[in-house]
Formats: C-alpha cells, sequence, structure tokens
C-alpha cells in the first residue's frame, strides 16, 4: 500500500524561506516519482498541522523544543534549506519510509 505522505515547510513566518524550501523539495520528490502533499507555514501554525513531516531550517530546531508536535510528526533539519542535494540526502529517505508503509 502507498501513501501520500503530507510534508510541511516551516519557517518563522510561513512565508519566504518556507516557501523556496518547499519549491525546491518538490523538484525532489518530482525526480523521485514520490507523491506529496506539501505546503508550508509558520512555526506557530505547526502543532496544528496534520503532518507526517516537517521540514525546516536548523536555526529553528531550538523552537520547536518548546512547541507542541504530534509525537508521530517526523521533523528534519537542514542546514540550507534550497540544497537540492542536503534534501535528497535528509528529507527524501524520510518521505519515502512514509510513503512506503
Amino acid at each position: 500500500m502507498t501513501k501520500v505522505p503530507n510534508v510541511f515547510f516551516i519557517c518563522g513566518n510561513g512565508l519566504g524561506s518556507s516557501l523556496a524550501c518547499q519549491m525546491e523539495a518538490d523538484d525532489v520528490f518530482e525526480e523521485a516519482g514520490i507523491a506529496v502533499n506539501s505546503g508550508h507555514d509558520s512555526i506557530s501554525d505547526a502543532p496544528s498541522l496534520n503532518a507526517d513531516v516537517i521540514v525546516s531550517a536548523s536555526n529553528f530546531r531550538s523552537q520547536f523544543a518548546n512547541t507542541q508536535i504530534d509525537p508521530k510528526t517526523k521533523l528534519v533539519y537542514l542546514d540550507n534549506i534550497v540544497d537540492k542535494n542536503e534534501i535528497k540526502e535528509k528529507v527524501l529517505p524520510v518521505v519515502k519510509k512514509i510513503a512506503e508503509s
């Protein structure tokens, strides 16, 4: 059975960097032939998202520590949010695993 994972890209305000990361990641998912439901939002809205995976910049790690995220949600932090190689290395395996479950 194949699942279509809900992947959200999160930044401070849910506008600039989260959208840039989402666009790069969508390209990676498409190249890999993996269907995802992707979106972008702010840290303050992250707890209310029905996310399988949340992707954010490493500098937001401490803010997520103080946020009530569903324990089943996988958090992936990137040092460079627009680096497709880092997205392939860190995000793609997590999304693939969920898609194959």
